[in-house]
């Protein structure tokens, strides 16, 4: 039986935005998407309208007229707080509903001023805080749809749920994105208070919550969820309502299939206004990869197939058969190799696929078990845990135990590893944080680090980036960075450092890039005899208590990324007179904004604390992007004629190298989004006339 489907026609394109009207409420005349989520039509721009746009967003202003601004902002602020304390708990609610408005559509200084004294006075009766300036400011600029460099330390959390407060309080469905489910549950329990005083009803998405509970989730007032459940949920929507679905067409298709294809199985009401947590991160960081949804489709039968298949691509020579190009390693056929395989496929092989004589079939095989053997590496990129592959992620060091690789990676890694193979899976829908978040119809962001990505913001989300001040000036120490001959000398530096200021009674957290790396220092301060705790993926069920605990006199705790983002360590008493907390980064990260955001983990509020980079010519950054002056470095380290450490040579050595290794892979990776980016709307454009979502 054919089934014909009628296509709506599309709209035309929306042209990029002018600063003036950007975060602005769209009026009735604005166009919208034509599918069933209310949000933005995304943008039918080039390259060239992308890089117009993100200098026009990125100028918006000068920075003068913005400190005028705010401090008119916090003028207005204090004028309303007398009048505000005055009411009681009841008319202080409403008062909160009905400022909230005007000042969330309008974006008028007065009325914003309005409204957030309002909030404000509510926070201080629930939570017993007073936000500090840079924290209103920063809750206002968010509410104005903006991307805002806010200090670690300065408070995000609150600054987050008073915005989002004011949003909800309009009326206006408001998602408050994290990257991880521990903070999307810290967060709306913190908050729980303020929300609950407010008469708003606050909604939770994690990765434990049923497929059958979420639509009440997101049906609340504000919710706050991860990024990925988030984006994965939008793909079931649009999975469940295939094409640019209108209302009237979900109508018909709920008469003719039933609710479980109707409206009724919807989780998200729409994209209105959504607050990014570590916008950077999310935005930027994690952009590189779609995400893909999918579904089983096969049985998992046919472990030797993969084992065969790996035996091939073990086979073949690297510089001869293959190569491994580029930043990401990608394996890369040569003539020699594919007339090996050739020869292979002739012989018929016992146990390759049955399709192995195919030249693409068997080429893309071989290129996916070379992934498996040569760039995929235990305890970096995934894990094995109960006899099953667990991917890691790379950007928070968590575990993603419901994410799999796709086209047969996934099955040759079991392979690799002895694990029973699983199913392979069937892609159903795939879109990017990009295309994703600019669909909102405002979108706001915070971090401590952004400034780097300013322009990138205002070219893909059209959102402007903002920097507020810190409420107090950081006492931040960072000692000269130490540069060393291989990981073993590292190592013991790292001891050595560790050893010294736990001694003195400064609490010491060793940030590390990987599972892998933790393991490695975890077992070097063993040998020495150095008590500690490790955070990574493999120990992460008490997240909670083990962040708490390390601000104690002479805690020692391991970290992977998962302790660099969201996480505050409060000080034990007479920690602050001892130098406060000491952060050691055992390896660069392939951006800079990563390693301040680990540095930020110390001297927070005002507080006393310290820093130092250890790190070591071998690490595998160093080795992938230093080029020439790595080279050198490393000649002369042979030579017995390095620079030493804590001279002025060894100090120019480290940060040159640094800024060099950081600033090629910072560029790969920019040219890497915006290739995903270009492929996303090539794919759109390609399958816009069958209705295939995304």
């Amino acid at each position: 039986m054919v089934t014909t489907r009628t296509l709506t026609a599309p709209l035309p394109p929306v042209a990029p935005r002018p600063a003036a009207t950007v975060g602005r409420w769209p009026t009735p005349g604005t166009p919208l998407a034509c599918r069933v989520h209310p949000e933005r039509q995304d943008l039918d721009d080039n390259a060239f309208d992308r890089w117009v746009a993100g200098w026009w967003l990125a100028h918006d202003g000068s920075a003068a007229r913005r400190r005028r601004d705010d401090a008119r902002l916090l003028s207005m602020l204090d004028g309303h707080a007398a009048a505000a304390a005055a009411l009681d708990d009841g008319a202080l609610a409403a008062a909160c509903r009905a400022a909230a408005r005007p000042a969330f559509t309008g974006l008028r200084l007065a009325d914003g001023a309005a409204a957030l004294a309002l909030i404000c006075e509510a926070v201080q009766r629930t939570l017993g805080l007073h936000p500090h300036p840079p924290q209103r400011v920063a809750a206002w600029r968010l509410a104005c749809g903006r991307m805002v460099e806010l200090d670690t330390g300065e408070g995000k959390t609150l600054t987050a749920a008073m915005a989002a407060a004011m949003a909800a309080l309009a009326g206006v469905p408001t998602h408050v994105v994290t990257v991880n489910d521990y903070l999307a549950q810290r967060d709306a329990g913190t908050m729980g208070p303020l929300f609950t005083f407010l008469g708003l009803r606050v909604g939770v998405v994690h990765s434990g919550v049923a497929q059958g509970a979420r639509a009440a989730e997101y049906a609340c007032d504000l919710t706050y969820c991860t990024n990925k459940d988030l984006v994965f949920d939008y793909l079931r929507d649009r999975v469940s309502t295939p094409g640019n679905a209108s209302a009237a067409q979900v109508a018909v298709r709920r008469l003719r299939h039933g609710e479980t294809r109707g409206a009724g199985a919807l989780r998200l009401r729409g994209l209105h206004y959504a607050i990014v947590d570590e916008a950077d991160s999310i935005l930027v960081d994690e952009a590189r990869t779609p995400l893909i949804l999918s579904a089983l489709h096969d049985d998992g039968a046919g472990a030797e197939v993969w084992r065969a298949v790996l035996d091939v691509a073990a086979g073949l020579v690297d510089g001869r058969h293959y190569k491994l190009v580029g930043d990401q390693r990608v394996p890369e056929l040569q003539r020699e190799g594919r007339r090996q395989l050739e020869a292979d496929a002739a012989g018929a092989r016992h146990g390759l696929p049955a399709d192995w004589a195919l030249e693409w079939v068997r080429e893309h095989y071989v290129v996916q078990a070379l992934r498996a053997l040569h760039v995929l590496r235990r305890d970096e990129h995934y894990v094995v845990l109960d006899g099953k592959i667990v991917i890691v992620d790379e950007f928070t060091g968590r575990l993603l135990p419901d994410r799999s690789w796709e086209q047969g990676l996934h099955q040759l890694v079991e392979a690799k590893e002895g694990c029973a193979p699983s199913g392979q899976n069937r892609t159903l829908a795939r879109l990017t944080y990009q295309t994703f978040f600019a669909r909102y119809l405002r979108l706001a962001g915070m971090s401590g680090t952004l400034r780097e990505v300013a322009g990138e913001m205002a070219a893909v989300y059209r959102a402007p980036t903002v920097r507020v001040e810190p409420n107090r000036p950081c006492q931040r120490v960072e000692h000269a960075p130490l540069l060393l001959r291989d990981e073993a000398a590292k190592l013991a530096a790292v001891v050595d450092e560790v050893r010294a200021r736990s001694a003195a009674g400064q609490p010491v957290l060793v940030g590390t890039r990987s599972v892998r790396a933790s393991q490695a220092v975890s077992a070097a301060l063993l040998a020495a005899g150095i008590a500690h705790r490790v955070l990574n993926a493999l120990q992460d069920a008490d997240e909670a208590a083990l962040v708490a605990a390390a601000g104690q006199p002479g805690a020692v705790t391991v970290a992977t990324n998962m302790a660099g983002r969201g996480t505050d360590i409060p000080l034990a008493p007479g920690v602050a007179e001892r130098g406060g907390l000491h952060v050691v980064l055992t390896e660069w990260h392939e951006s800079p904004r990563v390693d301040r955001q680990l540095f930020g983990r110390c001297a927070r509020q005002g507080d006393p604390g310290s820093c130092r980079a250890i790190v070591a010519l071998d690490d595998d950054l160093i080795l992938r992007h230093a080029g020439r002056l790595g080279r050198w470095l490393a000649a002369h380290t042979a030579a017995g004629v390095a620079p030493l450490p804590g001279t002025w040579l060894q100090r120019w050595a480290a940060r040159g190298l640094r800024r060099v290794v950081q600033y090629d892979a910072e560029s790969a990776h920019a040219a890497q989004r915006r290739a995903t980016l270009r492929h996303d709307r090539q794919m759109r454009q390609q399958l816009a006339f069958s209705g295939v979502p995304e």
